[in-house]
């Protein structure tokens, strides 16, 4: 059967969650919709709740369950649900979120007023403690995005122009399949690392003010740091050579009008997270030394390319000395600055 829409969920050990999430993806007010649930070989209930679903809901039969042979990560379950899909659109949730039961309606009318490649929602950003929560948004403005370069302009014009998640935008699947985009094989920041080239292959893009997805952020979740007693450094490792292939992969948009803030953008996630290894070094075990922080700072393209940027040429020499300086010299620096931005 084909739909228009393929919701993917990636699932491993959300029993306390998943039914919540589930219900809210299944009541959706769009109905061409496919539920594809990749299971990632957890060890609790969370894919039988699933199958209940399947055999009592009214939606029960649009929903698909693909195994994958064990335990692979967030990463390669979203690839499964990219090669498995029957949507020409593809739109992923996590399996702890909630949608807001208009979100599909909403973006899919506007894909199609505007032919658009991606469509992005405004999202809530629902912060979980033990003694209660707070609620903070992350809204767009109402934006329409047609011509070429357009979008990747817009977006690396600004450090946090869109979000980082891959959550809570509707995208054609052919803009996966045809230009043979992959996620990292990582659990943490595998979506960053697709989300910050997205923009270098759409051209069509529309974003919404609509608030369409609820991110539940629990205390002790990996993208929670400060809630840890304990960070294994293996984690930030993955997460540091998924950032350093973003890097090489600056290099096909050299010529482009927006790379040197695409740069800019890159090399500051390179410093936030140096910062975020400093300000956590005592959680990390085994520890980092100076010489690794250094190097993660190394710029993948020569002085001399960055020379002629038109604009942050300052920010962008401070960033490359951070990279080629002492490494004793690169940390002080880090540290400086980091605190004075209260990032240390």
């Amino acid at each position: 059967m084909a739909y228009e829409v393929t919701i993917g969920i990636p699932v491993y050990n959300v029993e306390k969650y998943i039914r919540e999430s589930l219900e809210s993806a299944l009541a959706q007010s769009f109905q061409s919709i496919e539920f594809l649930i990749c299971d990632d070989c957890g060890t609790d209930s969370s894919i039988a709740i699933v199958q209940e679903f399947q055999n009592v809901h009214p939606r029960g039969a649009d929903i698909r369950i693909v195994h994958q042979s064990h335990n692979m990560g967030l990463g390669c379950a979203r690839n499964r649900m990219i090669e498995e899909a029957k949507g020409r659109y593809i739109y992923f949730m996590d399996s702890d979120d909630l949608l807001a039961s208009n979100a599909i309606e909403l973006m899919y009318e506007q894909a199609q007023k505007y032919d658009a490649d991606m469509v992005y929602g405004s999202m809530e950003k629902v912060l979980l403690y033990e003694n209660g929560r707070r609620v903070k948004n992350s809204d767009y403005s109402y934006r329409v995005f047609l011509q070429e370069d357009e979008f990747a302009s817009w977006v690396y014009e600004k450090y946090d122009r869109i979000q980082a998640s891959t959550c809570n935008f509707l995208i054609r699947i052919d803009v996966y399949r045809q230009n043979g985009i992959k996620y990292k094989p990582i659990n943490y920041w595998e979506d960053f690392t697709t989300t910050m080239d997205l923009p270098t292959y759409v051209t069509r893009v529309v974003m919404l003010n609509d608030v369409t997805y609820f991110y539940m952020c629990r205390s002790g979740s990996m993208s929670n740091y400060q809630y840890r007693e304990y960070i294994p450094k293996e984690e930030i490792l993955q997460t540091m050579n998924a950032v350093a292939m973003i890097k090489e992969n600056s290099k096909r948009i050299l010529e482009k009008p927006y790379f040197s803030n695409r740069m800019l953008k890159v090399m500051t996630t390179c410093f936030f997270i140096c910062c975020t290894i400093l300000r956590n070094r005592y959680k990390i075990e085994p520890k980092f030394d100076k010489k690794e922080l250094r190097d993660f700072m190394h710029y993948p393209v020569a002085f001399h390319n960055f020379l002629s940027f038109r604009t942050c040429l300052l920010k962008h020499v401070l960033l490359y000395s951070m990279g080629v300086l002492p490494a004793f010299l690169s940390v002080g620096i880090m540290c400086v600055i980091g605190k004075n931005k209260h990032l240390v």
